[in-house]
């Protein structure tokens, strides 16, 4: 018989963080994503094709600090 003796990892007491966001951030980004490139694509009509994308990114970022906001007061959605 062996004499090699194996130690146990120590469970930790905080449970893990998870690396995920929630599903209300990804939620808030694509739906501001969509309404920032539709309200873009109705008020910058007479403008290049970019601005709508641009205006489409601005709300894709207004819908993610929308999503934490939410998730910070009001909990995840699922």
């Amino acid at each position: 018989m062996s004499r090699i003796r194996v130690s146990k990892k120590t469970e930790s007491k905080t449970p893990a963080r998870s690396k995920e966001w929630p599903a209300v951030v990804y939620f808030g980004l694509i739906g501001g994503l969509l309404l920032g490139y539709v309200i873009g694509r109705i008020a910058l009509d007479v403008y290049p094709h970019p601005y709508h994308w641009a205006s489409g990114l601005v709300g894709a970022v207004i819908g993610f600090v929308v999503g934490w906001i939410w998730y910070w007061r009001r909990g995840d959605v699922v």
